[in-house]
């Protein structure tokens, strides 16, 4: 009896010791996703405004070629 509660006793242990690191695990994990976060926001606005950056610059480059031929 007493042998199966030392058994019972070590097996809790190890599940709080295994959800502690778990625990551990996902508190790193979720510091490096606010950590990613600014710069994944940072990139979303900047795909945001490339159509207009790539628009501008062809149009200044066809205004550029009409006033070198005419």
């Amino acid at each position: 009896m007493n042998e199966n509660l030392t058994d019972e006793n070590l097996r809790h242990e190890k599940i709080q010791a295994e959800i502690a690191h778990l625990m551990a695990n996902t508190s790193k994990l979720n510091a490096e996703i606010e950590k990613i976060r600014p710069e994944m926001d940072k990139i979303l606005t900047e795909n945001k405004y490339y159509p207009f950056i790539v628009g501008s610059s062809l149009t200044l480059a066809i205004v550029a070629l009409v006033k070198l031929f005419l």
